[in-house]
């Protein structure tokens, strides 16, 4: 097959404009709305009592766990999904969204069937302590249904964003959010006459905003003109893209599992530091997701931006628009690191934590703001810009040596064997991002990322 050349010209600046606010806003936003619920539980729960808080935000590893999984089928659906959206085959876009949607399901009920049956020995991997383990047991018990949900969804959301529409894709997530939210109050505290549930309540909140969230989904993807699911792709997938699927994902799928355990493990290594710095890294995390949202949403929809240049065959254009994106990562990291600087003193006025755990979240907020600046730069570039054009074996063997070969050993040791203090352990698990850069930057330039997809050979 005939190599396809770059393209010259530039790329209009009033385009790449007019792409990031479709594409990148709406979907920073949809990412701040997801972190809303967390922030959301954490509060309430919060108010309940420090453990509940340090429970749910334990048990909700699993979702981090199964997040992991959905986001190497996001990403490798998204780097498809987009280059074929470019050029214009709707019905190989239809093809690829059937056969990932056939196997995140299957994944999900796996995790639906396991947080059911057996909460209290998942409880058990974070935590040592029987009132968190009993606790969040029940809390997994109740929302199991949520993970068979949630993979439904993210897979028609992703799909909608790589359609051009964006906006509808979070307005259905932030309703959902909206939802989960009001009812989060409702069944948490027993308002309106509802049972006060606590942490029971929050699960359920959170399963019926999915239920709901699936519903719009499908009638959305009902509508004229939309990605349709094709219930014949569903059953028989088509060889070329599935091979193509997993010859781009697996690196994606092994670069979060690496990740996402490494990740794991940090909370792990928290979960036995008492229930204080618990508590007040669970607070930590969830303003960073919140602050990071824009940053995210860059990555995200950055790497959309790329991928449907790349597929339409202006190269040299996806190339101009992936430095522009990267200068961009770099402003936004240091405004999100300034701006969680900013409302820490808020944060600490609100929180219900002991004298010791706000110390503790005091200093973790201010890892943070700096921490916000290398995560930028990590998510548009390994997650967005690099996947958009296949390259997605970097972020593997990158996550591969940082976190395992550095930060989670040396967390350990300074953990279990030295037992320094937990500030200085936190410090030391929040280098992986930072540790990154130079490597990040090195591969960037090799542009191994500026190829179309849709092309049987590779661009050289």
């Amino acid at each position: 097959m005939k190599k396809n050349t770059v393209t010259t010209g530039m790329p209009d600046l009033k385009v790449f404009q007019k792409k990031l606010l479709t594409l990148v806003l709406p979907i920073a936003f949809q990412q701040f709305m997801l972190a809303l619920v967390s922030a959301s539980d954490a509060l309430m729960l919060g108010a309940l009592s420090q453990d509940a808080l340090s429970a749910v935000s334990l048990a909700s590893q699993i979702t981090f766990v199964q997040n992991l999984f959905l986001a190497a089928m996001t990403i490798g659906l998204s780097a498809l999904a987009a280059q074929f959206w470019g050029k214009g085959d709707t019905a190989a876009v239809e093809r690829i969204f059937a056969y990932v949607l056939r196997i995140t399901v299957m994944v999900s009920l796996l995790f639906s069937i396991a947080t059911l049956c057996f909460p209290e020995y998942l409880m058990h991997i974070f935590t040592s302590d029987p009132y968190l383990v009993e606790q969040g047991a029940v809390y997994l018990r109740s929302v199991s249904l949520s993970y068979l949900l949630t993979g439904i969804s993210q897979i028609y959301l992703c799909v909608l964003k790589n359609s051009e529409k964006a906006v509808m894709s979070s307005m259905i997530s932030s309703v959902s959010v909206i939802l989960n939210i009001v009812l989060n109050a409702i069944l948490i505290f027993g308002l309106l006459g509802f049972p006060k549930l606590e942490i029971a309540g929050a699960a359920f909140a959170t399963v019926t905003a999915k239920i709901v969230e699936v519903i719009w989904c499908f009638l959305e993807t009902a509508k004229k003109d939309r990605i349709k699911l094709r219930w014949r792709a569903l059953i028989k997938s088509d060889t070329v893209l599935r091979r193509d699927f997993w010859r781009y994902t697996a690196p994606i799928l092994g670069n979060e599992i690496i990740w996402g355990i490494g990740f794991t493990m940090y909370s792990v290594i928290m979960g036995h530091l008492g229930s204080d710095a618990v508590a007040a890294n669970s607070i930590a995390n969830i303003v960073k997701n919140l602050v990071a949202c824009f940053c995210l949403g860059l990555g995200n929809g950055g790497g959309i931006i790329v991928g449907n240049e790349l597929g339409a065959g202006k190269l040299q254009t996806a190339k101009e628009y992936g430095r522009k994106l990267c200068r961009l990562s770099i402003l936004c990291g240091a405004v999100s690191g300034a701006f969680l600087l900013i409302i820490s003193p808020l944060i600490l006025s609100v929180t219900n934590l002991s004298p010791q755990a706000n110390t503790y979240l005091r200093w973790m907020l201010v890892m943070c703001s700096y921490y916000l600046i290398a995560k930028s730069v990590n998510s548009t570039t390994i997650a967005g810009i690099f996947c958009a054009g296949g390259d997605s074996k970097f972020g593997f063997f990158c996550d591969t040596v940082t976190m395992w070969c550095i930060v989670v050993p040396l967390g350990m040791i300074m953990a279990f064997v030295l037992k320094l203090p937990v500030l200085v352990i936190y410090f030391i698990l929040n280098l992986d991002e930072i540790i990154k850069l130079p490597a990040v930057y090195q591969h960037y330039k090799k542009y191994k990322w500026v190829r179309d997809l849709t092309q049987k050979e590779e661009m050289k």
